[in-house]
């Protein structure tokens, strides 16, 4: 039961990490259009992955899906900070 219940744990903060990359995403998105004037705080969000990561996951299916969360947040940072390059380089866009 223990192990079971701490899989349901890592299960929901793996699920609760995808979520929270989906709204900075559109945080960023927000941002790259003008209607917000701060950058989120992807570096928070990046500081408790790599945190939650170091956790040792027994569970196969788990680690991949972690693996998973990892891999698209690396690939959105990179669209994340491309898109703020973009728009920091065009003076007329900024608020």
């Amino acid at each position: 039961m223990l192990i079971s219940s701490q899989n349901k744990e890592i299960r929901e903060a793996v699920f609760g990490f995808d979520r929270r990359i989906e709204e900075m995403h559109g945080g960023f998105q927000r941002y790259r259009a003008g209607e917000e004037t701060k950058i989120p705080p992807w570096d928070v969000l990046e500081r408790e992955l790599l945190s939650f990561s170091r956790k040792q996951i027994m569970d196969l299916e788990l680690r991949n899906q972690l693996e998973s969360v990892l891999f698209k947040f690396q690939n959105r940072k990179k669209i994340w900070l491309r898109w703020v390059e973009e728009f920091q380089a065009t003076p007329a866009r900024r608020p």
